[in-house]
């Protein structure tokens, strides 16, 4: 399934490093602890006192000597339909105040151990998730960040240096070894334990500093030099920012992209395409700081500028300084960044012969260099849907060349027939958004599911990497494991974002759903996309043991529960229009789930469960209780964001 080239068997290697430290007496009198939550979930949250080399040795030992385990299997990624998932921010998700100081460092403690996360320690954790449940791991990117505009302490994991290396972040420098060596110890490690490992890639844009700046400055857009930034909030048309239209300008372009017709789209106004010149040529450009600085033949001096929210053309956004759009179409008529080059391309730019072809190689490249160097198994596109058609086949059919089994998944939050055509195999769909609004999360999504299907599976995960916090909606943790449960009986994919099983509050970054005033409580140093932050291994409650028990329960229904045929779901009202019942049924096979969508209020009604006419009681998988039925009907008093799923005896 894999090949690496850079370690025969890098999970050994990782352990003899380990082994060698640990003979020579290594970490004994350093105060280094560990989550008790990364031993035993199932036990309450506290600190451990451990030696980091004899802990991480013993936690792959254990990997070792467990037996291989098959992982799902499915041509063309079709296994994805069966998938659950944890989604890892590696830096986050295993980030810890090891030394007990107070501070979560960001520079190496001890002899070179990292409190913010790395490989090392995913490595550790993974024997957990899979106890939990999970059989697959979605990572957010882990290539190198740059660091020109970028937010908080650390940048974000979406301003990528260079898709070709890896965050030297996320290695122990203890250990000695390259981030490539010890990632590729960690798929190793996700085979062995038959879990499979999909990254998440970011095409369209590069960080400001990028390294492909130096040799091809052809691939990026320039602006005059002494061009300021337009600040947020600021209407000014003669500083850099997204362009702007006015509103008749802005009927017509919506007009015409919803009617599909891109041809002569309306360009931004001249003093803004004026702001733009020509890439300057190789060999003349250089660093000043950190910036990027090109020198024209004319000995004009120009930079490369921040990107922006490209669709809608209005959309409020803030700027987005710590990345750029890389110049996939070389047109002189189009050298501008706006909505119709970098998104909605103008029919006259999008042509093959206008395609910067030396780029769209080295992109179509990336996916099968990490199938071949490290073995993942798949990847989700960063805003795949803005991709250029011809070059989102080349990437799809390059990878699968490699690896036949690739999975793509899609961020997008429709469920368009035509990704299907276009080789993916997964989106992340709107559950995120549609759990926590009962009237479009029924009439719409569940109701939809019911009675049509989706040609996808979706993830139903209450939050992600975006979104608020499933614990810091309104009903709290009730009302997380609601979202949660739920989302486990639906033909989709389990999608745990990682911090939702500690439930935690703060998010990792603020792009969906969140209220104009709530943003200001939550500055970049706050947020894991952008800076150090811990998550709360020592929070207590949290629904561990919630995913716990609702993936025991699901596993027994998994291949019903994922059959997208709506004729095994039944999306059965109460005489309450907050009480819903997903009845999942097929064969033999019969599972409902009840939920009340009211998360502060009880709600008391009456279900009449289809398939249960027969049947005098039931039993909730989740609970154990006992409920007893007259006709088919159960009648009952839910609380705020009551959940049961019940089988019949």
């Amino acid at each position: 399934m894999k090949v690496l080239s850079t370690q025969q068997n890098p999970l050994l290697l990782v352990r003899d490093r380990l082994a060698q430290a640990v003979a020579l007496g290594k970490g004994e009198d350093f105060p280094y602890a560990v989550p008790s939550l990364w031993v035993d979930p199932a036990g309450p949250p506290a600190r451990r006192r451990v030696n980091p080399y004899q802990f991480y040795l013993q936690r792959i030992e254990e990997i070792l000597q467990q037996p291989p385990t098959p992982p799902l299997r499915g041509a063309n990624g079709v296994w994805s339909r069966h998938a659950v998932v944890y989604n890892l921010l590696v830096r986050a998700t295993t980030a810890f105040d090891h030394d007990g100081d107070g501070t979560l460092s960001t520079t190496p403690i001890g002899d070179g151990w990292q409190e913010t996360g790395t490989f090392l320690k995913s490595i550790a954790l993974l024997p957990i998730l899979r106890a939990m449940g999970f059989n697959t791991v979605h990572l957010l990117p882990i290539t190198a960040v740059g660091v020109d505009g970028h937010k908080g302490n650390l940048g974000s994991v979406y301003a990528i240096r260079n898709p070709y290396r890896l965050d030297e972040r996320l290695t122990e420098p203890a250990l000695g070894l390259t981030p490539e060596e010890e990632f590729a110890a960690f798929v190793q490690a996700a085979h062995h334990l038959g879990m499979r490992v999909v990254v998440e890639f970011a095409f369209r844009t590069a960080s400001l500093d990028a390294d492909w700046v130096a040799e091809h400055p052809e691939w990026f857009y320039w602006i005059r030099a002494e061009v300021p930034d337009r600040a947020p909030g600021e209407v000014r048309e003669d500083a850099y920012g997204a362009p702007i239209f006015t509103p008749e300008e802005l009927a017509t372009i919506k007009e015409q992209v919803a009617r599909g017709d891109r041809n002569n789209l309306p360009p931004p106004h001249p003093v803004y395409r004026r702001m733009f010149a020509p890439p300057p040529p190789q060999g003349s450009v250089h660093k000043e700081g950190v910036r990027w600085i090109g020198v024209l033949p004319d000995g004009t001096r120009v930079r490369i500028p921040g990107a922006f929210a490209d669709w809608p053309p209005d959309d409020p956004q803030p700027p987005w300084t710590d990345v750029t759009y890389l110049r996939l179409y070389d047109h002189p008529d189009f050298n501008y960044i706006a909505y119709n080059t970098v998104r909605m391309y103008d029919a006259r730019l999008a042509r093959p012969e206008n395609a910067v072809e030396p780029l769209w190689q080295r992109m179509v490249e990336i996916l099968p260099y990490y199938c071949r160097e490290f073995g993942i198994d798949g990847a989700m596109i960063d805003m795949g849907h803005a991709l250029p058609p011809d070059l989102k086949r080349r990437i799809v059919e390059a990878a699968r060349a490699v690896h036949p089994e690739f999975a793509f998944w899609d961020e997008t939050f429709s469920y368009d027939h035509g990704l299907v055509e276009e080789g993916y195999n997964a989106v992340i769909g709107n559950y995120w958004w549609a759990v926590w609004r009962p009237q479009h999360l029924v009439e719409n999504l569940l109701r939809t599911l019911a009675e049509t299907g989706l040609p996808l599976p979706f993830f139903a995960g209450p939050e992600s990497h975006n979104t608020p916090r499933a614990a810091a909606r309104p009903g709290g943790l009730a009302a997380a494991r609601m979202a949660w449960a739920l989302g486990c009986v639906l033909p989709a994919i389990p999608f745990c974002h990682s911090g939702l099983e500690l439930a935690e509050t703060v998010p990792v970054n603020t792009g969906l759903d969140f209220r104009p005033e709530e943003l200001p409580d939550y500055p970049p140093e706050r947020l894991a996309l952008f800076s150090a932050v811990a998550y709360g291994w020592e929070n207590e409650p949290n629904l561990l043991s919630w995913i716990v028990r609702t993936l025991e329960a699901r596993a027994p229904y998994a291949d019903l529960i994922a059959d997208p045929d709506p004729a095994t779901l039944a999306l059965v009202g109460s005489d309450d229009p907050m009480v819903w019942a997903v009845v999942r049924r097929r064969g033999d096979q019969w599972l409902a789930a009840v939920v009340n969508l009211d998360v502060e209020t009880p709600r008391r009604s009456v279900l009449r469960l289809p398939g249960a006419e027969r049947r005098t009681s039931v039993v909730d998988l989740l609970s154990g209780q006992t409920w007893h039925l007259a006709n088919g009907k159960l009648e009952a008093e839910w609380p705020p964001a009551g959940c049961l799923w019940l089988v019949g005896r």
